[in-house]
């Protein structure tokens, strides 16, 4: 404390707000608060909560005198954010460079948790009264009889009277009232129920992993296991010795729309409770609960999408990512951060295993394991002694539909085949809507979106064209918005409804599912879904990606991909192991249980070293493949990438943005700077856009490069600068 603390009752304390501000803001606290300490605050008129941070480096210089500090309002009764969890919050912005307030904002993102938490009053009997009693009184007290407290609602209700007669009786005597929280805690996960039988590979695996957890150290492995080969059983071994050996807590990192039925009820099945959910299909009062539950260390299993990440642990004993390989993990709004990554960052921090599981593990993971950084524990069988499904190609230059169709002759016999035989069938193609595009045979006119450099979708059944970057919609034309001319406007091209239209005409009797990101809105509709084809009342299941989140079906034996090559084209990085992955899942749909299964892959280049790879099912013959043209050209993971997005309304002013970037790019050993050049989406929701790349070797200091860079630019005027660490997608 400085000289004018002499005049001044009080302490400097540092408190950290969620707000975008690069370090904490300096109140006066009337007594000594600990780090981790939840506080509100007062900021620029209004009242914010806030976090009593560590010692933060570089702002003694510019610190206010204690006299002219605003004092921190009130502590709040939440339990201390932990010393792991803060030391975490400061590794995502320094990584992500992005400002600390901002990544702290994902942890305090609910408001109402920090709050006393909400109470409601029950009633239950009391002492007799001698007073005489109304017929409504009388009602009221016999079902009381019971014992059960009930709020006056609910036995208003139950006795067919007001809530007036029960507040009276609670006034006089004749019932007693208590307040209760009204979260009330959540019910505890049993480590010793049995589970299924394991086989001798996940024996060994789940041992590995437990006396990992025993050892309550950091240890990141893999759990690698063709499709349906019972990884989730393995892990839940581990999640189960971690319940024994320790009071700490367990994350389970899904992509939010595999959160279904399917994977909760074999949870319960293995523990005897639902655990923790945490996703964007919460209600506020749910969130509320299970953001408490977490800070009072009181939810002991979470299982919840990418967001989950940040919740307040008082301490964790395992993380588990499953699907660790898809793209959903990343982030891509606000701060632009990979979950899988920050699992293993939280994970060292806590001192904690990490299980990483995919049939299909990234290459950066991949290549972790080769380096020996990662453990790896391998299933090459599926579970229950299901047979991996056939795959085929299906040459379309040779084999393919009439015009006008997208479903081959073969495809077709095959789905035929299977219906005959009681069996489901799943046809995946990745593309929403009717038709990606719309165009005008007279002028030749492509309708596309003002605000982006991409065309608007047709969704025929809500007769609107859409676009899929900015949610713009126009209602369905009758005629040319360029030439004026009617009944000119036709679709090209498949999605998934325009696939629908075909195999209604193909198969009229059967009972069909469109499953897509517009129609499946939420894990609830995701449950929705997937139980009516468990219990079979679908024959042909039609979808995007989202077919692809781990199901199991054993009556599901045959799948098509209807465009195996979609996905293959443009200069995605990852578009080759993408693709693999993607396929490699879907076909792993087909055949999980005693019913064999078969995969059609429909494609233009069966040649494809992916198409070669899923043909031959030697997928590590294509990671060999793919690892070496990565290393020839110094691409992740053998080298480091960072982009640079330059937006704007105005397009000269992005345009200057991008020349004074350029104009101080600093030459330095183990950089090279590519660019700028317009994005492949140059305009996205109104905002004009350019892309800086940069590449680096593995071992340079990328952020340090970024961040001096940056300083040298100095701001910008009317265009927004977005750093991506380790870009994901290069639209």
């Amino acid at each position: 404390m400085n000289d004018n603390s002499i005049s001044v009752a009080g302490y400097r304390t540092k408190v950290l707000l969620p707000v975008p501000l690069a370090a904490p803001l300096d109140y006066l606290s009337p007594l000594p608060l600990a780090a981790g300490t939840f506080v509100k605050v007062p900021l620029t008129g209004r009242l914010v909560n806030g976090i009593v941070w560590d010692e933060f480096p570089g702002r003694d210089d510019k610190e206010l005198p204690l006299g002219r500090l605003k004092t921190i309002e009130e502590i709040l009764p939440v339990p201390r954010l932990t010393a792991p969890h803060r030391r975490f919050v400061e590794w995502v912005a320094n990584y992500t460079l992005s400002p600390l307030g901002a990544v702290l904002k994902m942890t305090l993102n609910v408001p109402a948790a920090l709050c006393e938490p909400p109470t409601r009053r029950l009633y239950h009997k009391g002492e007799e009264i001698t007073a005489r009693l109304t017929e409504a009184r009388r009602s009221v007290l016999a079902v009381a009889e019971d014992g059960e407290a009930r709020t006056a609602k609910e036995l208003a209700a139950a006795a067919g009277v007001s809530d007036a007669v029960v507040r009276g009786l609670g006034q006089v005597g004749a019932l007693i009232t208590t307040e209760v929280e009204v979260d009330q805690p959540f019910e505890q996960p049993d480590p010793n129920r049995t589970g299924p039988k394991l086989t001798p590979y996940q024996c060994e695996a789940a041992d590995a992993m437990c006396r990992d957890v025993r050892a309550q150290a950091f240890q990141p492995s893999l759990l690698e296991g063709v499709t349906g080969s019972g990884k989730t059983e393995v892990y839940f071994e581990a999640i189960a010795e971690a319940l024994r050996v320790t009071d700490q807590q367990i994350l389970v990192l899904l992509p939010e729309i595999a959160l279904t039925s399917q994977w909760l009820k074999r949870f319960s099945d293995r523990f005897g409770v639902e655990p923790v959910e945490w996703h964007s299909d919460l209600s506020m009062a749910q969130r509320r609960r299970a953001w408490r539950a977490v800070a009072e260390g009181q939810a002991r299993i979470v299982v919840g999408a990418r967001s989950a990440l940040f919740l307040p642990f008082k301490g964790l004993a395992l993380i588990v990512v499953d699907e660790e390989h898809d793209a959903s993990f990343k982030q891509e709004e606000g701060v632009l951060y990979n979950a899988r990554d920050m699992a293993v960052v939280r994970a060292s921090l806590e001192d904690a295993p990490i299980i990483l599981a995919s049939a299909t593990p990234s290459l950066e993971t991949v290549d972790n394991v080769a380096r020996g950084k990662y453990a790896r524990h391998f299933l090459p069988h599926r579970h229950g002694g299901a047979d991996l499904p056939e795959i085929e190609a299906i040459d379309m230059r040779t084999d393919g539909p009439p015009s006008g169709r997208w479903i081959s002759p073969i495809l077709e016999d095959a789905l035929r085949a299977a219906l005959d035989r009681d069996e489901q069938g799943l046809l995946f193609l990745n593309r929403r809507g009717y038709a990606p595009l719309t165009l005008c045979r007279a002028c030749g006119e492509r309708i596309d979106c003002p605000n982006c450099s991409a065309w608007l979708v047709e969704h025929r059944y809500r007769r609107e064209l859409q676009c899929h970057h900015c949610g713009y919609t126009i209602p369905s034309p009758e005629k040319c918005p360029a030439c004026g001319v009617k009944g000119k406007l036709v679709p090209s091209g498949p999605g998934v409804e325009r696939l629908e239209e075909e195999i209604r005409i193909l198969f009229p009797e059967a009972r069909l599912l469109v499953m897509t990101s517009d129609t499946v809105t939420s894990p609830r509709t995701a449950r929705q879904f997937i139980a009516k084809i468990e219990s079979l009342e679908v024959d042909i299941i039609i979808g995007t990606q989202i077919v692809t989140k781990g199901y199991h079906f054993p009556r599901l034996t045959c799948v098509g991909v209807v465009d195996a090559d979609l996905g293959l084209g443009g200069g995605d990085l990852r578009a080759g192991e993408r693709t693999f992955q993607q396929l490699e899942q879907v076909a792993g749909r087909a055949g999980r249980s005693k019913r064999p299964g078969h995969v059609y892959m429909q494609t233009f280049m069966p040649e494809h070293p992916v198409a070669q790879a899923l043909l031959s099912g030697d997928r590590e013959a294509f990671v060999r493949e793919e690892m070496a043209a990565r290393k020839r050209y110094d691409m992740p993971p053998f080298g480091r990438l960072a982009a640079l997005i330059v937006s704007g309304p105005k397009h000269e002013r992005v345009r200057q943005a991008c020349n004074k970037l350029r104009q101080t790019i600093q030459n330095v050993d183990g950089f090279e700077v590519l660019g700028p050049v317009p994005a492949p989406l140059a305009r996205l929701k109104g905002q004009f856009r350019y892309r800086f790349l940069v590449k680096a070797k593995k071992t340079a200091l990328l952020q340090d490069y970024l961040r001096r860079w940056l300083v040298r630019c100095g701001s910008v005027k009317g265009a927004r600068i977005k750093v991506d660490i380790d870009p994901q997608s290069f639209a």
